[in-house]
């Protein structure tokens, strides 16, 4: 799982060990349901099974693979169109080209992130490239949506992409965890992420036996979701592993540990930290619509069957397809 990784963490900016804080005790622990998406490349459902209470600002999160696609095999989605809310695309391993009916997009590899406004509406694409298609390989990322406010929900639409090389990376005062800040602020550490609401997300890795305490925004939610390896959560140590998430209740700090043994092919226990500033506004999802009421939801269907939300360019090697979720 290389993503961004340092040869040696003890090089690396350190976070404080947080002092005087209140443990975020665990709510809950959920294990995601397997799934498949697009044109059938496999996802793990992260937030599935979790009350919206606990996720706001966030809306839903896919781990889509960690897959080793032989030759032809390669898949993505079909064109389909997104309003209302920000979708972020983080490659672990493999390589996404993203495209959309405005003429944005890029390629994204190894650690990078696409940071994908969609506001007031666009089509947009996300397959392998073709040479990934002819040979096959390894694809593992996450696709996480978080949602805007209402007063941001018709904005124009926009790109960002966050070079692997731009994410912050800091280290725990003995060096046992490596984290790497894609968005958001952790202890005086900005990470490159720009976002209309404010959130945090940490890609961590814990060698086994680490502990890793990190401050936390009171005013955040917490959330933690396991890529690889197994572990526990909170002062309480509860057990969690492999596609289970956790949500923390309030609090100034949030607690997670690797286990001392790890599976035969995790070395380290792998988690993705989450936090944001909930919008506690009414929420209308269908599909790949987010809205705060059903007719604002019915207004982008129509909007998008009008083909007011853009039409697909015609590009070598990209097909259009339905609407995805």
């Amino acid at each position: 799982m290389p993503a961004v990784t340092a040869e040696n963490p003890l090089t690396l900016p350190r976070v404080s060990a947080p002092t005087d804080t209140v443990a975020r005790p665990v709510l809950t622990v959920t294990t995601a349901p397997s799934g498949f998406e697009g044109e059938g490349f496999p996802v793990r459902r992260a937030f599935a099974g979790i009350n919206y209470r606990h996720l706001d600002p966030f809306i839903m999160m896919d781990q889509m693979g960690e897959v080793e696609y032989a030759p032809g095999e390669p898949k993505g989605t079909p064109w389909h169109p997104h309003r209302g809310f920000e979708t972020v695309t983080y490659i672990i391993d493999g390589i996404f080209d993203h495209q959309d009916s405005n003429g944005g997009g890029g390629t994204i590899t190894n650690g990078d992130t696409q940071w994908m406004t969609a506001g007031s509406g666009l089509l947009h694409i996300e397959a392998p490239p073709e040479h990934l298609v002819t040979s096959g390989g390894l694809f593992h990322g996450l696709q996480l949506w978080v949602n805007l406010p209402a007063k941001d929900k018709m904005m124009a639409p926009r790109y960002q992409d966050i070079r692997g090389g731009s994410v912050q990376l800091l280290s725990t005062p003995d060096g046992g965890a490596l984290l790497r800040v894609i968005a958001g602020e952790l202890d005086g550490h900005q990470g490159p992420g720009i976002t209309h609401t404010p959130i945090t997300m940490i890609h961590a890795t814990l060698a086994p036996g680490a502990e890793l305490t990190l401050p936390w925004r009171e005013d955040f939610n917490g959330l933690a979701y396991v890529l690889a390896g197994r572990g526990s959560v909170g002062t309480e140590r509860r057990p969690v592993h492999m596609g289970q998430t956790a949500v923390f209740g309030a609090g100034s700090s949030l607690t997670v540990r690797a286990d001392e043994k790890q599976d035969s092919h995790t070395p380290d226990l792998e988690v993705v930290l989450l936090g944001g500033q909930p919008i506690r506004e009414p929420m209308a999802h269908y599909g790949p619509f987010v809205m705060n009421t059903k007719e604002e939801l019915m207004q982008a269907f129509e909007d998008f069957q009008k083909g007011r939300l853009g039409t697909v360019p015609a590009v070598h090697g990209m097909t259009a397809g339905g609407p995805q979720g």
